[in-house]
């Protein structure tokens, strides 16, 4: 069990948690939710033991296996598997230890450790993590110095998730995730038997993998049982409850506030006076339920274009003199289209938003924008290029030094930054504060468009909330990409899949799309239409669900068999570490040690084919339920 007992934790001067208490049984799954600053990741440091609180305490049990996403993801020439494997750091010195030693007794102790840890099947295991995140067998063999700052924290992610621990701590997990792949981190969570503490901002992955919501304010931990749906509304009707109770206190106060004052000087009710102010003293008001202040986002209007304000025929882009990422693009957008791009990451979602901004040029077709069309691009890497030294008020005087002061202060105020926190250093603020501050900056000229790629990724869920009802608001058009299902199913109106090479649209909303790719994902042509062929409708993802229920108990027997077979290869493992432990065996003659050392390494072979089966069989019917 994790218990946090009185706990009290400052950093720079402010207080972020006072006198906190909580309790996590072992084995559940725990999800940490609050504000932007409220101190989540603090907490996951205090946990890891990288920080010391101030006063209280945090009790791990002394056993327990600690699993912490490193923030420096691994960035050297190992291979994208090798990186995953060490970080299971009992398998890596047993392996190393097993190289070096000469002892034949020695070397049969670390050979049934290897085996009782499944260390032959680790390379297995590591590459379906690997798959799971986006990375197809060809590239795990690929160095993680080639990779992006994005690719390679997928990478420090897929070590967390190896790591055989007791307690998993995950602070946004699904950041640098397409939405294909925070689907599979939905089920590998969700099936993980150890203890879980996640933070996240992802509602829908919340909802999914926890069973408790912990909810970080005001200085203090409260735990709410059920996902993060529940406890919003659980919060809801507290704060509620609370407003209803301040107003009847409010409204006894002031009967008793009236009635003291007009009879306070006569004698005759001067004692009924004086029980009215002892009783005004007693009435307290209830414990308060924090309710936070919302954040604003409010997109100016641009003012009408005539349709449509961009269009692609034939278009194509690419890098250089590479070959194109995408060709034959078709593509209209008028002032009203809300749509969302979706595809695996590394398919060009991206590249052809630059397209779009007009930040890449095409290599082929046409791309026709009208003169007066004015486009907001917002990307995640520009939070890299904000002047740390600058406040959102110089930021903005840099790029509009003809605008006056009152209407820069104004269209600041817009998004949260009015008063004095337009002139704090961008330095200073934190992650969801510099996205507002960036979606401030590419508003500033009132674009008819918004193309924004990943633009929630630091906000909190609340914010979220706000950002799509900003969205929602804006008569413009919207180019959406991002890992957040309910975001898209709130603004996008349309899907676009970008695959095979190219962008088409997808004939279903992001409910029908998410079960698409979980069951069809191998085949991502017969979801998108192409020229003279038949769209996909709604009745073909209805029917190919279907046909996966009918599978469900040919997979239930495939699973059945591969664990009757899991079961038999793991008894003989057992005996095979059972022979070898045996001290007289040592003494004997070296070949019939050398021939069972032989045989337990055949054997660890088939426990690997073994568990891989059983892992493809699960796996088969997760997607299959899903």
């Amino acid at each position: 069990m994790l218990l946090i007992d009185d706990l009290t934790c400052r950093i720079g001067g402010r207080t972020l948690m006072e006198g906190a208490r909580l309790s996590v049984p072992a084995g559940a799954k725990v999800g940490l939710v609050g504000r932007n600053g409220a101190g989540k990741t603090t907490l996951l440091r205090l946990i890891a033991g990288e920080l010391q609180p101030d006063a209280g305490h945090i009790n791990v049990p002394a056993r327990d296996r600690i699993a912490v996403m490193s923030q420096h993801a691994p960035d050297g020439p190992e291979s994208l598997l090798e990186a995953v494997l060490a970080a299971d750091q009992v398998r890596t010195r047993l392996l190393a230890e097993a190289r070096s030693e000469t002892d034949p007794h020695h070397m049969g102790e670390i050979h049934a450790r290897l085996a009782h840890i499944g260390a032959h099947a680790a390379p297995a295991r590591a590459a379906t993590i690997l798959a799971g995140l986006g990375f197809p067998e060809a590239a795990q063999s690929g160095s993680c110095a080639a990779l992006s700052g994005g690719l390679r924290m997928r990478i420090a992610l897929a070590r967390v998730l190896f790591a055989d621990s007791d307690l998993m701590l995950l602070d946004e997990p699904s950041n640098h995730l397409d939405l294909e792949s925070t689907l599979w981190l939905e089920s590998y969570l969700a099936s993980h038997s150890g203890t879980l503490l996640l933070v996240s901002h992802d509602r829908r992955l919340l909802d999914r993998v926890t069973q408790r919501t912990v909810h970080l304010a005001n200085r203090r931990l409260d735990s709410y049982r059920g996902g993060y749906s529940i406890f919003e509304r659980t919060l809801r009707e507290r704060r509620e409850s609370q407003r209803r109770s301040d107003a009847r206190l409010a409204v006894q106060r002031r009967h008793m506030t009236a009635f003291i004052e007009r009879f306070r000087a006569k004698a005759t009710k001067a004692r009924q006076a004086q029980s009215r102010i002892k009783m005004l003293e007693r009435l307290e008001p209830g414990e308060p339920v924090i309710d936070e202040a919302a954040v604003n986002f409010d997109f100016p209007d641009p003012g009408m274009l005539p349709p449509p304000v961009l269009t692609l025929d034939r278009a194509a882009v690419g890098y250089g003199d590479a070959a194109p990422v995408l060709s034959g693009l078709d593509l209209r957008i008028d002032m009203d289209h809300r749509m969302a791009l979706v595809g695996r990451n590394g398919n060009g979602k991206s590249t052809l938003a630059r397209l779009l901004a007009g930040r890449l040029d095409a290599s082929a077709g046409t791309v026709l924008r009208p003169g007066k069309l004015r486009i907001g691009y917002f990307a995640q890497h520009q939070t890299e290029e904000l002047d740390l030294a600058a406040s959102g008020y110089q930021h903005l005087v840099r790029l509009e030094a003809d605008t006056p002061e009152p209407r820069l202060r104004a269209h600041l105020g817009r998004f949260g930054f009015s008063g004095d926190a337009a002139n704090v250093p961008a330095g200073r603020l934190s992650g969801g504060e510099k996205a507002r501050l960036l979606l401030a900056l590419m508003s500033r000229a009132a674009p008819h468009m918004l193309i924004l790629d990943e633009p929630t990724n630091h906000l909190d869920i609340e914010a979220r909330d706000a950002f799509a009802a900003a969205l929602n608001a804006f008569p413009g058009a919207v180019v959406l990409i991002t890992h957040d299902a309910h975001l898209i199913a709130l603004c996008a109106e349309q899907l676009y899949l970008v695959a095979d090479g190219t962008c088409r649209p997808f004939d279903g909303d992001v409910d029908a799309y998410m079960a698409w790719s979980l069951t069809a994902e191998a085949k991502p042509k017969a979801a998108a239409r192409t020229n003279g062929e038949q769209r996909q409708s709604r009745r073909d993802v209805r029917r190919r669900a279907a046909a996966a229920r009918a599978g469900l108990t040919q997979l239930t027997r495939q699973i059945r068999d591969a664990e009757a077979g899991l079961e038999a290869v793991s008894a003989d493992a057992a005996e095979m570490e059972k022979r070898l432990t045996d001290p007289a065996l040592y003494d004997g003659p070296p070949d019939a040690l050398r021939e069972l050392l032989k045989q337990q390494g055949e054997i660890a072979k088939r426990l690997a084919r073994a568990e891989a089966a059983w892992l493809a069989a699960q796996e088969a019917l997760d997607a299959a339920r899903s």
